[in-house]
């Protein structure tokens, strides 16, 4: 599908402008862990600093008292889509989605802006930022301002800023052994993504990939508030397998992945049967393939669904068996209705298991 009607007609498509695209533009996870492990900085202590990058958590925390603390996070990428407005809807959602991963509430967003204003009009990269404001009146908070810059390539996300309680706080390093995991969304952004640019996308598969990618994580506040909810994360550019190895890296476990409970989104396991893939599903692949074990019986279709990077994917909820159906039922009634159980923690060394 190429959707460049909606643009003036003088415009390129956007994602001609990019070299990745969504959440497939992240550092791969191996060369981000060297970069970090490198840094010079020193490392310092402060005790209301609840949460910050030790664990590769979705946004720092900040406790401010008994009852409150500020959730802060930053996202922002090249274009994965061509529609201008869609592009915004798309990375706002997906800035907003950190907050929601930790069990808090949006206060506040700050725009970030990089555009190669000598070659897109105007009036595109105004729909880019009402794309943007329009995710936040969704999610009943101010676009208050940010930062704009002329940048080679079109980039666009937020600083989002949130709030929760101290008590009700979920990190992705608490999941407990006996735990189920539940996904919120069905997997295949990336795929989908790739379609799209191939033009290979029709009308029904562009449509999918914008509303699951514009659905805001909202179910993320209220699944705070379970008792049963251990542990929660959003599913992004490392791909459901990258980020179901940093919950058992953080709670020293396995996680043990049905591959047949997988929600998928329509027509991404034909697509990806014919090898259209991102290349940053390889790159996610060779940074952490060594700690996670994949049956044989499981086909290379879906393998590559495991480590298709995801932009604005689902939440993944670690929580206990009495507390599942609560979760699922939360997941319903905010209109997730593909949210399923896909696993389980347990016992022993930091990996994942995926099961054919």
């Amino acid at each position: 599908m190429n959707d460049s009607t909606t643009l003036p007609q003088a415009a390129p498509r956007l994602t001609s402008l990019s070299h990745g695209g969504g959440c497939g533009c992240k550092i791969a996870p191996g060369v981000l862990a060297q970069l970090i492990g490198q840094s010079a900085l020193p490392k310092q202590f402060f005790p209301d600093l609840l949460v910050g990058n030790e664990t590769a958590d979705d946004a720092a925390v900040y406790r401010i008292n008994d009852e409150q603390a500020i959730v802060a996070t930053t996202d922002f990428f090249m274009p994965i889509v061509d529609d201008p407005y869609d592009f915004g809807r798309i990375a706002a959602a997906n800035a907003l989605s950190d907050i929601y991963a930790m069990g808090g509430t949006p206060l506040m967003a700050l725009a970030i802006v990089g555009m190669p204003i000598n070659v897109l009009p105007h009036a595109v990269i105004a729909k880019v930022l009402e794309g943007g404001e329009s995710i936040c009146r969704e999610a009943g908070i101010p676009l208050a301002g940010g930062h704009s810059i002329d940048s080679v390539e079109p980039i666009y996300g937020l600083v989002g800023i949130g709030i929760v309680n101290p008590r009700n706080m979920k990190r992705n390093a608490d999941a407990q052994a006996g735990d189920l995991l539940v996904l919120g969304k069905p997997l295949g952004v990336g795929i989908l993504s790739a379609a799209l640019k191939k033009n290979l996308l029709d009308d029904s598969g562009y449509r999918a990939m914008v509303e699951i990618t514009t659905q805001l994580n909202r179910p993320g506040t209220a699944l705070s508030q379970i008792d049963g909810v251990h542990a929660l994360t959003d599913v992004t550019g490392f791909g459901l397998l990258g980020h179901t190895l940093e919950l058992a890296r953080g709670a020293g476990l396995t996680a043990r992945l049905d591959s047949h409970a997988l929600p998928l989104l329509p027509t991404v396991q034909a697509f990806a049967e014919q090898g259209v893939v991102t290349g940053a599903s390889a790159r996610n692949w060779a940074a952490y393939g060594d700690q996670v074990v994949i049956d044989a019986q499981v086909p290379p279709a879906l393998r590559a669904l495991l480590t298709d990077p995801q932009t604005s994917g689902g939440l993944l909820v670690s929580c206990t068996p009495d507390s599942v159906q609560q979760v699922l039922d939360l997941f319903a009634a905010q209109g997730f209705a593909q949210a399923a159980v896909i696993g389980r923690m347990e016992a022993g060394s930091a990996q994942v298991v995926v099961t054919g």
